[in-house]
């Protein structure tokens, strides 16, 4: 049967102990043993099924790491309190002083930051490409080179990548791909298309309410294995831990994605055809006139759709914040960062989530101070929606 991600975590049933429907809430930092020597083996790694210290890991935080692996299609997965706590130890496990990254050049901008500005004090170069030009990605790799990294679906600007194309790339040359899913949730499963390693904001949609901020490393026992070991795994030893309590408020909120992607992905798809129509310059992976769409399509799990990210261009960062603040007062969404909200949520990335990009280097790839980037929410009228957005923009002479 063709993998779905929706139905693997149904497919996950987890009791308390005392039968609960819902699994109970390690609420300790530390565990006790029965002899000395379970502790030892523990600590060398060798114990399974026992747990250390909740830097380590937690019966919660593996609940919750169980059901992204189940939805991601790997054998495990570790979460973190943050989605940058989940992406920087990958890559600083993975490199060392003197290796070399090959990045898209449109990634998020803390991710861009942190590459540019951060792990290069480590000794760690990082080339940027335009990662939709599989011979541009291939012309950057050295022999130093350990890493391919790319998004799904990049941070602000909705660029797709092959997937697939890369894995290949990845395998020729001894890489490993890491690939941001966080904008795709669903929609495509980068692990199933040859990802190595699959990691999300579970900030955004798949907790899906805006109240917590964490992370996910999804890939083989291997792998999470070393990011976990005591003595020189990366995210036992930066120790960016997801709380008990979030994980088991994140894991119910991973039940109800699959509804709310749908609807996200309908909802994004009815605004873009209709901003398109009335002449807007717009983007969206879910129209024809998207240069990646029929590669999108082509990776997509397509019961859930493009995704619930757009983004226009309307020309100038004044205009920009005229009309959102007037959709904010029109009640329409947010002037905020972030995504996956039940509310629509609009900022200006240039000036915002991708600030730490110098601005040469956003005009190279094509990133305006006009663009305003969408994350639609759960509307239940988007017909609705439109109209007022619509009135909106004939109101700042945008149309």
């Amino acid at each position: 049967m063709k993998f779905d991600p929706a139905d693997k975590i149904q497919d996950l049933q987890y009791f308390s102990e005392f039968g609960g429907v819902n699994p109970s809430i390690s609420d300790s930092s530390t565990y006790t043993f029965t002899s000395a020597k379970t502790m030892f083996d523990t600590f060398e790694g060798n114990a399974d099924g026992c747990y250390l210290y909740s830097r380590h890991l937690s019966p919660s935080n593996l609940y919750l790491g169980e059901a992204l692996a189940a939805m991601e299609g790997t054998e495990t997965a570790n979460v973190s309190a943050s989605g940058m706590g989940a992406i920087t130890p990958v890559l600083m496990q993975l490199c060392g002083a003197g290796d070399h990254i090959v990045s898209s050049r449109t990634i998020y901008g803390g991710t861009y930051a942190f590459l540019k500005n951060f792990i290069s004090r480590f000794g760690v170069e990082t080339t940027f490409v335009d990662i939709t030009k599989l011979e541009v990605a291939e012309a950057a790799i050295t022999k130093n080179t350990k890493v391919l990294y790319c998004e799904s679906v990049s941070n602000p600007l909705l660029e797709v990548a092959d997937i697939v194309g890369l894995s290949k790339l990845a395998k020729k040359h001894n890489l490993k791909l890491v690939v941001d899913n966080t904008f795709s949730p669903l929609s495509i499963s980068p692990a199933k298309l040859g990802a190595d390693i699959v990691c999300h904001s579970l900030t955004k949609f798949i907790n899906g309410s805006s109240d917590t901020v964490g992370g996910v490393v999804c890939a083989s026992q291997k792998i999470i294995d070393n990011l976990r070991n005591v003595n020189n795994g990366a995210s036992m030893l930066l120790g960016s831990t997801m709380d008990s309590l979030r994980a088991s408020s994140v894991l119910k909120n991973l039940r109800t994605l699959h509804i709310r992607m749908k609807q996200h992905s309908f909802n994004a798809a009815y605004l873009a055809d209709k901003f398109q129509k009335d002449g807007l310059k717009t983007v969206y992976p879910g129209l024809q006139s998207h240069p990646s769409h029929q590669l999108f399509k082509s990776m997509m799990n397509a019961t859930y759709g493009f995704g619930g990210m757009l983004t226009i261009d309307v020309g100038s960062l004044e205009k920009a914040k005229e009309l959102m603040e007037l959709m904010q007062q029109k009640n329409l969404g947010c002037l905020a960062v972030s995504l996956g909200f039940y509310k629509t949520l609009f900022s200006a990335p240039g000036s915002s989530t991708s600030s730490e990009i110098p601005e040469e280097e956003q005009a190279a790839m094509g990133l305006s101070n006009g663009l305003i980037r969408f994350s639609i929410g759960l509307d239940a009228n988007i017909e609705r929606t439109y109209q007022i957005m619509n009135s909106c923009m004939h109101q700042v002479g945008l149309l």
